[in-house]
């Protein structure tokens, strides 16, 4: 008993008491459905091919992407977003084999909605850099610089190739200028008003990107700061968030997730359709690792980090752990 008076008169720590306690106070809950599985797809292979730099995950084949798809499924998440890696002969400057109704990301698509209905929202990438042989985003020009118009076009025959092949959804990631309005008016074109867009509207130039070019096996040599975003700017991503909203955005994204909670929170604020984020492949690897090394519990680490993304304000967090952690959040409750 304090000899001050009554002080503390006021004991916050009740509400920490007990785990019952705690959870019913909980201001954010973490839910299966909140989750999107990233998945990669590997042209050519009949086993997964283990990426070493993203322990426990892997470049899938056909039938192991539809094992996995099903997985999600009954772990209750709500999407899969597919990524393709094509055989290396098959890359060119143009990025042909992502827009070949048979080149592997418009196989898988048709595979899983095979596989799996509409029981699962089926999402593609839509981008050129797992498809070039430069490794960029999009179409380079004379100088070896990313032409942002040509661009637009490939992404316009991606997106209504992918619609045709299955996806409920895409994504355009590459951060070319006015990509969403083309995508939708592509879309629009050929009579697949039912597909949603999903926004990369906050893709920034991040370190943290390194374990994913081994996922997708990717030939870029430099970097894409002329076109994702500096980590300095705050601005700029609301000024891209109100541009593609403009364009017909149906959900926006923010990527990465962890070192940008700050852009999370804005983003949220700002608008009134769903917020996904990110949680890349740099952000599971360091988690990964450090659990390995035993320097932290891993599923602790796990749930706060994602619990963090979702109290910034996303709807929906794109993560590698997403059937593993769904399956756990169902055991507990």
């Amino acid at each position: 008993m304090s000899t001050y008076g009554s002080f503390p008169g006021t004991r916050p720590r009740r509400l920490r008491s007990t785990p019952v306690m705690r959870r019913m106070v909980a201001e954010t809950r973490l839910h299966p459905a909140d989750f999107i599985l990233p998945a990669f797809v590997r042209e050519g292979v009949r086993e997964p091919v283990p990426i070493s730099a993203m322990p426990g995950v892997v470049q899938h084949s056909r039938d192991t992407l539809k094992k996995a798809a099903v997985e999600a499924v009954e772990a209750g998440i709500s999407g899969i977003m597919l990524f393709g890696v094509p055989e290396e002969g098959k890359k060119d400057g143009l990025g042909t084999a992502g827009t070949d109704p048979e080149g592997i990301l418009q196989v898988a698509l048709r595979d899983v909605r095979a596989e799996v209905g509409d029981e699962l929202l089926v999402m593609a990438d839509l981008c050129l850099d797992e498809f070039t042989d430069h490794g960029h985003c999009g179409v380079l020009d004379d100088q070896g610089r990313v032409d942002n118009d040509a661009t637009l076009e490939r992404y316009a025959e991606m997106a209504q190739v992918q619609a045709d092949a299955g996806a409920h959804v895409v994504g355009p990631s590459g951060m070319m200028d006015g990509q969403i309005g083309v995508i939708r008016d592509a879309l629009d074109q050929i009579g697949r008003e039912d597909v949603a867009v999903l926004a990369y509207t906050a893709k920034y130039a991040s370190a943290f990107y390194g374990p994913f070019r081994e996922a997708v096996g990717s030939s870029l040599v430099g970097d894409r700061k002329t076109y994702q975003q500096d980590a300095a700017n705050v601005r700029e991503s609301l000024r891209e968030l109100a541009l593609d909203l403009e364009e017909g955005a149906d959900m926006v994204m923010v990527k990465p997730a962890g070192p940008y909670l700050d852009i999370l929170a804005k983003v949220a604020e700002a608008v009134d359709v769903p917020v996904a984020a990110y949680q890349i492949s740099g952000e599971y690897s360091m988690i990964e690792a450090a659990a390995e090394k035993g320097w932290i519990d891993r599923d602790r680490a796990i749930l706060e980090t994602l619990t963090g993304i979702k109290r910034a304000g996303a709807r929906n967090i794109l993560t590698y752990w997403a059937t593993e952690v769904a399956r756990r959040l169902r055991q507990d409750q």
